[in-house]
């Protein structure tokens, strides 16, 4: 299984490259994980809620060329007002396409969200928490969480949990 993470934005704080290297340097051996930055659209000073829907059907059309929807890849998206899961549910969800041979896109969308485009082509629909996180922070939080998953599939012992 390949997972990639395709997330609009770049140019991201040392700090967050650093958190999010470390983690990505981790699970390497367990789960190959790649990450793509897609541009983030330009944005107005002061924008309207049509400049905002603008935005996110510019990163949309992006995300979905991105995606390799021909291929065995599925779809998931980050969404405030996806399923939430615990990092159990994350490891058995992972594992689960390991066993039928999926692979992953994993979206993170831009700064606004994502279009209603790429919100109909998802396969999974995930919300990570009920905060507004940082888009920068949501990198280090996901790929921290991914290689606990991993950690757990993998009988590591990382993972602490009940």
């Amino acid at each position: 299984m390949k997972l990639r993470i395709l997330s609009v934005g770049s140019k991201m704080p040392k700090w967050i490259d650093t958190g999010f290297n470390e983690y990505h340097k981790r699970i390497q051996p367990m789960l190959t994980t790649e990450m793509i930055d897609l541009a983030a659209a330009k944005r107005a000073k002061n924008p309207s809620e049509a400049n905002l829907a603008q935005y996110r059907e510019q990163e949309g059309k992006s995300i979905l060329a991105t995606h390799q929807s021909n291929s065995r890849e599925k779809l998931w998206v980050l969404d405030v007002k996806g399923k939430m899961l615990s990092t159990e549910q994350l490891a058995d969800k992972l594992s689960e396409a390991m066993q039928v041979g999926d692979d992953v896109a994993l979206v993170i969308g831009g700064a606004d969200g994502v279009s209603p485009e790429v919100l109909a082509a998802a396969d999974f629909k995930w919300s990570l928490s009920p905060l507004t996180l940082p888009h920068p922070l949501v990198r280090v939080v996901l790929m921290e969480q991914l290689y606990r998953a991993m950690s757990i599939n993998n009988n590591h012992p990382y993972h602490r949990g009940n």
